[in-house]
């Protein structure tokens, strides 16, 4: 469990929150405390400068007035204002005590007092454990000399420190709710995103065991997630097609084997035994066994090409063609067949072309082209070959008047062992496109259905 993806994306998740929560939550932490102590000392320091006025007020007005000083509880102010208060200095109310708590003056900064300076500074207080945070002021009881004392406002740190724990309680429990909403969440995301994808893999283990017909799981949506459901249906579909391919051609190319090793066995025995004997007879039979041998390498030929161009083992030779002869050539092989069909077969020729590239290749696909053409032009149909040169570019097309091919089969009449009607071995299309390719060209298609097809080969000038 804890090793899987449902596991592993909400985990990660929470830690990269509960990662960011204690970053964030230290980072507060030391804002909040220096902005406690700073407000803090701005406090200690207004409230000095006040009880250090109010003090020295009240003394003068005493030693003016030559009454008796008034009476200051400091305890009263300690427990209004929350903070301690001491002096360090000369006493200031004559006979009577300000009930101020006293200090030496090595407590403080005494040199920076007789100047004129506030002083804020840390101490300890005789006879407690906790450190204080505190402002001094310089008391006056004249306009004019040096300071008759300091009035000195101090406050527990440990107090501003509660100050930041509450922050960072209050903090804490809300990264707490914050981290189980979330986890819930993740955990119910989580199982959205892996639902979909161990059906998958359950799906691609019966895949991997040669069930390509699996019902692939319908992901709806626009992810991630449903684009690999539709590349993995649109994979199995393919595997499950070219294992039909497979098997089509195991049984055709078996079928093509058996017909002329049939027919050339069966005349082979008849010169053997002496069945045949009349010259004329035995010129036939010798004819019918040569195109029937023709026939069966024609057909290794194509399966051996087909083989080396999926291989990368082809190689292509560098020569100069001269693309009208090529084409001629080509025209030639068909001729009689176009007679004997009644194929209106026509050539045309608008440039003389001479490339560099592989003559024999180029012828091939040429070949195949119109083998094709002539596979579907019905008799008493019409086709057409044609060469130009244009943009640097030489063009061959084979154009027929066949039914055409619709445009959900114009992708697949290229891949190997494809047939429309099931019969044949599905190579020579296959096999032009591969060779066009490794010329450094393209086949083009243009057809409709009801209107024949145009296969055009596109070659460059200059082949490198």
């Amino acid at each position: 469990m804890f090793r899987s993806l449902r596991f592993r994306l909400p985990a990660l998740f929470l830690a990269g929150i509960a990662l960011t929560g204690l970053v964030s939550t230290v980072i507060a932490f030391g804002l909040f405390r220096n902005y406690t102590q700073s407000q803090a000392q701005h406090e200690l320091r207004r409230e000095a400068t006040g009880l250090t006025q109010l003090y020295a007020e009240q003394a003068n007005r005493a030693q003016e007035q030559d009454k008796a000083p008034p009476f200051f509880q400091a305890g009263k102010l300690e427990a209004a204002s929350g903070n301690r208060l001491f002096y360090v200095g000369l006493p200031f109310f004559s006979g009577q005590a300000s009930g101020l708590r006293r200090l030496p003056k090595s407590a403080i900064d005494w040199p920076a007092i007789q100047s004129g300076e506030t002083v804020e500074f840390e101490f300890t207080p005789p006879g407690e454990t906790r450190n204080f945070l505190a402002v001094a002021h310089p008391l006056y009881l004249e306009e004019e000399g040096p300071p008759f004392g300091a009035l000195v406002v101090a406050t527990p740190q440990a107090q501003l420190q509660d100050q930041a724990m509450r922050l960072v309680a209050r903090l804490a429990i809300a990264l707490a709710v914050g981290l189980v909403i979330t986890a819930v969440f993740a955990w119910y995301l989580s199982g959205r995103i892996t639902r979909p994808v161990r059906r998958l893999a359950k799906a691609a283990d019966e895949v991997a065991e040669g069930h390509y017909n699996t019902n692939v799981p319908d992901v709806p949506g626009r992810d991630e997630i449903a684009d690999l459901a539709n590349s993995f249906r649109q994979m199995t579909e393919r595997l499950a097609e070219a294992e039909e391919l497979e098997r089509n051609f195991l049984m055709t190319v078996s079928h093509e084997l058996r017909t002329p090793l049939t027919a050339i066995r069966g005349h082979v025995e008849a010169l053997r035994e002496g069945l045949v004997e009349d010259p004329e007879t035995r010129r036939a039979s010798l004819n019918v066994i040569a195109a029937e041998a023709g026939r069966l390498e024609r057909l290794v030929g194509d399966v051996l090409d087909l083989a080396k161009l999926d291989m990368h083992r082809f190689t292509v030779l560098r020569e100069e063609v001269d693309m009208a002869r090529l084409l001629e050539r080509a025209h030639a092989v068909f001729a009689e067949e176009a007679k004997r069909r009644g194929i209106d077969y026509e050539q045309e020729v608008e440039a003389e072309p001479v490339i560099v590239s592989d003559g024999d290749r180029v012828l091939q696909i040429i070949t195949n082209l119109l083998a094709n053409a002539f596979r579907w032009t019905p008799d008493g149909g019409r086709v057409d070959i044609s060469l130009r040169s244009e943009n640097g570019r030489i063009h061959v097309a084979a154009e027929d008047t066949g039914p055409g091919i619709g445009p959900e089969e114009q992708e697949r009449i290229f891949r190997p062992f494809w047939t429309h009607d099931g019969k044949g071995t599905g190579l020579g299309l296959a096999i032009a496109k591969e060779l066009a390719l490794a010329l450094g060209g393209r086949i083009e298609l243009d057809s409709e259905v009801g209107r024949g097809s145009r296969f055009e080969l596109v070659l460059p000038s200059q082949h490198v």
